[in-house]
């Protein structure tokens, strides 16, 4: 019988992970007994995702607040410490800027107006226009937005961030002024010690800032990128990926996960015979069209995958063919003439007509967003999702 299904997408039910626990072979054993009862088969070419959370949480990789504050205070001492382009985030950076705020003595915070860099807005963009704010140059200080704007909370959290996070800094007896520019060249107007909280446009910021008279300049990265009296620690992220714990400790971005990765691929191979790609994932990279939020608050969508997911897809738009190259057609005969045109389509199909409209984005990427849509940030519990069809097309 012909099959009447493409891409089918599991999210796999596990035991809570604690430190310590062989996340390789929980993988393993969940996507086996998965397979058992649901009855599926395991294919060559499937796919299963882990979430970094539970990666992380098996390495044990967190860190407190006051492993922040050490680390914090040895790159800037005492000086008076630039806080830029945080995101607005209970989870995300509340914990951190409390560790920040415990180890230096006062902070200049520079928000960027009118949303951080992942789409969390203090203000409606129509308000600055009414005001005749232009966000691209002018600097503000704190009550000069509030007197244009007012007090404002976030549609989702109800948080007013600016309060919000001044309040978190002051706690520790730490002085705090607050402005708001898009601009890094602002902050050093003010000190020239620069933490810059930015994620996917720190090399920019640190490039800009250190061109222009910046002198101790780190972003989040540079933070907790080795142990700092026994905490967890990430090499190449640091605390970017970083999310709340408990109120005073973090859980860091997972290391070295390529091995992770590796190990599951092989293991499912011994076991099955069947060659299964796999991968840890984070935040997807999809932005909401209600709140405007773009969801990818970590470094990076798939930390480590197998050799089996590089590149992009490679695919021809169905109706484009329908349409164009095949509009005199119809039935089986329309049918026959798509699947050979398939079947023959070329390695590289960039610029191709017949390829626009396709999604130029690297499979991990796409892939991990599937995933973190399928598994959620609540309560389903189901940190591993298995994939099966994602790589067939309309002639299999």
């Amino acid at each position: 019988m012909e099959r009447v299904v493409g891409t089918v997408v599991r999210g796999l039910r596990g035991p809570i992970i604690n430190k310590g626990d062989n996340i390789e072979e929980i993988v393993v054993d969940s996507v086996l007994k998965a397979s058992e009862v649901e009855g599926f088969s395991i294919n060559d070419q499937d796919i299963v995702t882990v979430t970094e959370s539970i990666v992380a949480r098996a390495q044990g990789n967190y860190a407190s607040i006051d492993q922040i504050a050490k680390d914090v205070h040895s790159k800037f001492g005492d000086d008076t410490l630039g806080v830029i382009f945080p995101i607005l985030s209970r989870n995300r950076f509340a914990v951190v800027l409390r560790g920040i705020a415990k180890g230096t003595r006062k902070i200049v915070l520079m928000l960027s107006y009118p949303s951080d860099e992942v789409g969390n807005h203090l203000v409606d963009i129509d308000e600055l226009d009414e005001k005749g704010v232009n966000p691209w140059t002018d600097v503000l200080t704190e009550k000069q937005f509030r007197d244009h704007f007012g007090y404002k909370l976030h549609p989702f959290t109800g948080v007013d961030y600016i309060a919000y996070y001044k309040a978190l800094i002051e706690e520790y007896g730490v002085e705090c002024e607050v402005i708001f520019s898009n601009n890094p060249k602002s902050i050093l107007d003010y000190t020239k010690n620069v933490l810059t909280c930015d994620i996917h446009s720190r090399f920019r910021t640190k490039k800009i800032l250190k061109a222009n008279g910046g002198e101790k300049i780190y972003s989040l990265d540079n933070l907790l990128s080795e142990s700092v009296d026994g905490s967890g620690f990430n090499e190449e992220y640091g605390l970017l990926g970083s999310n709340k714990s408990t109120e005073d400790s973090v859980k860091l971005f997972p290391r070295n996960c390529q091995p992770i990765v590796d190990n599951i691929q092989d293991m499912l191979k011994e076991k099955t015979g069947k060659h299964v790609e796999v991968m840890v994932y984070g935040d997807g990279a999809f932005k909401d069209p209600v709140g405007h939020i773009w969801e990818l608050a970590d470094p990076v969508v798939s930390p480590a995958f197998t050799a089996g997911l590089e590149g992009t897809p490679n695919e021809v738009k169905l109706k484009y063919l329908a349409d164009n190259n095949f509009a005199h057609l119809r039935g089986e005969e329309l049918k026959k003439a798509i699947t050979e045109h398939i079947n023959n389509k070329g390695d590289d199909l960039v610029g191709a007509m017949e390829a626009q409209g396709t999604t130029p984005r690297r499979l991990t990427d796409l892939i991990g967003s599937l995933s973190d849509l399928t598994s959620g940030s609540g309560d389903k519990g189901t940190p591993m999702i298995y994939i099966q069809g994602y790589f067939d097309n309309y002639t299999k």
